[in-house]
């Protein structure tokens, strides 16, 4: 599964089903420059079981407000809507890795 761009309009529909790693970023941050390579790499290695859904904060502010992102990248663990599990700054994949399986 191809990682996702989501809105304000389109938060909701992107992340009511299943395990959702959400990454609340935005494009003048480098820290979430670097954590987007790792992020393609975990959708290739996870994509059947996590969807991976991005939030540029700038754009998306009601987002971002709604789940007081106050620092970024911010990484949400969603199951089924709700919030399970997050974690702040860069990360390495195999934190990811068990970040999200801990929830699948």
């Amino acid at each position: 599964m191809a990682i996702v761009n989501a809105t304000d309009q389109t938060f909701t529909a992107e992340t009511e089903n299943g395990v959702v790693l959400v990454d609340f970023w935005a494009p003048w941050c480098g820290p979430c420059k670097m954590i987007a390579p790792v992020l393609e790499e975990l959708a290739a290695e996870m994509g059947e079981k996590v969807k991976i859904v991005k939030v540029d904060v700038d754009e998306n502010q009601e987002t971002a407000g709604k789940f007081e992102v106050m620092s970024i990248p911010s990484l949400f663990v969603m199951k089924d809507g709700k919030v399970v599990d997050k974690t702040l700054g860069f990360k390495p994949k195999e934190a990811l890795v068990e970040l999200v399986s801990k929830h699948l």
